[in-house]
């Protein structure tokens, strides 16, 4: 079996003349042909790089892409920084991390970032400028070669050698570098298409960062092994612009998280999303009144999703004809789900909530470096997420909080995903919530809301949660925090949020 950069190249050949990138980074076009002799020039570019690991420290963009390819087709491992949130601590603490020096990088992002380039960074930009018409003449005729040819000039290894390295989040603790291989990246490259009818006519709107799982898996690897159309966009922020290109570009497949639909929501204009046949969201739960938003003002659903870094990353989903309301959707195919005994690990029957385990080729390698976190969380090939959750009696898997999102109050367990849920109904739509928990001198913690203005009538509010919570479960206090802070995953960052309203606590706020 091919690894992934060997399947791009067999993808290319196959569909040379259809349009690969749009590339709104740098406003050019590719072609799969062109792609091809790009990733094989930045080949020889990147082959004298000393070490395993390569860095790259680069926006969603046909460069990301090249720069991905081009360390595979050398047999090194491209690391994948967050350039979003402390770009150059980041870079720091993953050349620490995966022990590499060289950091492939683009002065422009450097320059929008407003940051200093450090030791050993190598910029996209001098890359281009050292390509002879010698080079470029030979990558075209390499590229012209039969795959069978030319496939044996690329890197070739075993399935499960490591194919990218990407952090956790970090939301919750210190991020961990997961060793993601082909297979893992495969299994679910593969998997997707066999739930849902998508094919090389497809466009895809590729805006997430690609050293975040999502974003390199669905809107990298899916779409350029199937020899689909990516427009990639570096900020899924820019909600306007990212809503009028799903227009203009005919967009039929999104993934984003549920803040980035929010805001998509708020700045697109009816018709924009007429030509999405797929919209899937990750990372987070999807309230229900985006899903509603969209329908009403889109007429599309917005499908719920589940999975994780560690997962490649998606474990199950809602898609169209098997969609349940609420739920995370069903299992993809290859993957296995158990819901097992939060102390015991007993394996639980339908509709009982435990502990939810995935076994899979999906399933990472492990930690690099980290041998004692990389055993606790796999067990005979099970992956422990760290998820509570239940599998009902049609199959359909049910997302009920982190495990590490569940507080002791008063010595009763509460969740603070289903107050957030509660309470994110009963807020006016303009007005995002996030629940934490801060300590407590003899209760142990008190559940605190975060909400981004307080404009609303906290008294009604307070009332109706008492008809549908516990006591214990109400929070008892608002903060308002007018800009949650948001990992650039566009996971709200947990840690930040509670840092905040422990803060202004014991400052008495």
């Amino acid at each position: 079996m091919e690894q992934l950069h060997q399947r791009f190249i067999k993808s290319a050949k196959q569909h040379s003349n259809r349009m690969a990138v749009i590339d709104k980074a740098t406003d050019k076009d590719y072609t799969y042909g062109r792609m091809l002799i790009a990733s094989l020039i930045l080949k020889e570019q990147l082959a004298g790089i000393p070490g395993k690991y390569i860095g790259m420290l680069l926006p969603t963009s046909m460069g990301a892409m090249l720069g991905v390819i081009g360390a595979l087709f050398n047999g090194k491992i491209p690391v994948m920084i967050n350039y979003a949130t402390g770009a150059i601590e980041n870079c720091k603490y993953a050349r620490n991390k995966c022990n590499f020096k060289t950091i492939i990088t683009s002065k422009k992002l450097l320059d929008k970032l407003g940051l200093e380039p450090i030791d050993h960074m190598i910029f996209v930009e001098d890359i281009l400028l050292k390509v002879t018409a010698l080079s470029k003449l030979k990558a075209a005729l390499m590229s012209k070669l039969p795959y069978s040819v030319l496939k044996k000039l690329v890197h070739s290894g075993p399935l499960n050698e490591v194919s990218v390295i990407l952090f956790t989040s970090g939301s919750e603790k210190e991020p961990k570098a997961v060793q993601l291989s082909h297979r893992n990246i495969l299994q679910n490259v593969d998997a997707v298409p066999k739930l849902v009818t998508l094919d090389h006519n497809d466009v895809y709107m590729s805006i997430l960062p690609m050293f975040h799982v999502f974003g390199l898996t669905t809107q990298f690897w899916l779409p350029a092994l199937m020899g689909a159309t990516m427009v990639t966009y570096p900020n899924p922020l820019e909600y306007k612009t990212v809503s009028d290109l799903v227009r203009e570009y005919k967009a039929t497949f999104m993934a984003a998280t549920p803040s980035f639909y929010y805001g998509y929501l708020q700045k697109s204009k009816p018709g924009d999303f007429s030509t999405m046949r797929l919209a899937m969201s990750g990372a987070d739960k999807l309230p229900d009144k985006i899903f509603e938003g969209f329908m009403k003002k889109h007429n599309i659903p917005v499908y719920e999703g589940y999975g994780a870094t560690e997962t490649s990353p998606v474990i199950s989903v809602n898609y169209p004809g098997n969609h349940k309301m609420g739920s995370i959707g069903r299992v993809i195919p290859g993957v296995q789900v158990r819901i097992v005994d939060v102390n015991t690990d007993k394996i639980l029957s339908p509709n009982q909530e435990g502990k939810i385990l995935v076994k899979g080729d999906n399933v990472m390698e492990g930690y690099l470096g980290d041998l004692e976190e990389t055993s606790l969380r796999i067990r005979n090939g099970w992956y422990e997420t760290g998820d509570i959750g239940m599998i009902d009696e049609d199959g359909y898997l049910w997302h009920k909080g982190r495990l590490k999102r569940f507080v002791k109050v008063g010595g009763e367990m509460v969740s603070l995903v289903r107050v957030e849920e509660v309470l994110s109904k009963l807020l006016p739509e303009n007005i995002i919530c996030c629940v934490v928990d801060v300590p407590h001198p003899t209760k142990g913690a008190d559940v605190v809301a975060a909400v981004t203005t307080g404009n609303f009538d906290q008294h009604a509010v307070l009332k109706q949660l008492k008809k549908e919570l516990p006591a214990i479960a109400i929070p008892k206090l608002f903060e308002v925090i007018e800009d949650i802070p948001m990992m650039a995953s566009g996971k709200v960052n947990f840690r930040e949020v509670e840092k905040i309203c422990r803060d202004k606590s014991s400052k008495g706020e």
